[in-house]
């Protein structure tokens, strides 16, 4: 049996939205961006706070532990001294880099469009 076209418009039990479920939390405040950080190789937390600047320490652990937990970021742990801690994206977190790569191209792409839409509109009137 085929599955159903999905639809913004069409209304689904709680159970069945699974997309809408990993959308709202790929939305959420800092996951997005946190998976592009680490898209390009593993991180250690203090590099993940430089990347985001603005996101606290506790905000950080908060999205990184909710990320573990759905298998999209994995914490690794070196048993040497001092103790060092990185994390990197799972199969799953790297699945999501071509669509969040075409995520950036469109954004880029709209940005740019703004830009000239605004330049066009200052433009003094002959």
């Amino acid at each position: 049996m085929p599955r159903p076209t999905a639809s913004p418009t069409t209304a689904c039990r709680p159970d069945e939205c699974v997309a809408e479920d990993w959308l709202g939390f790929l939305g959420h405040r800092w996951n997005a961006l946190l998976i592009w950080h680490l898209s390009d190789g593993p991180k250690r937390f203090s590099e993940l706070q430089l990347r985001l600047p603005r996101i606290s320490p506790k905000v950080l652990t908060e999205r990184i532990t909710g990320m573990t937990g759905r298998d999209l970021v994995r914490r690794t742990e070196t048993h040497t001294y001092p103790r060092e801690v990185t994390y990197s994206l799972t199969a799953r977190g790297e699945a999501l880099r071509g669509i969040l790569a075409e995520l950036y191209e469109w954004a880029n792409g709209v940005a740019h469009e703004d830009a000239v839409v605004t330049v066009v509109e200052d433009c003094p009137k002959s």
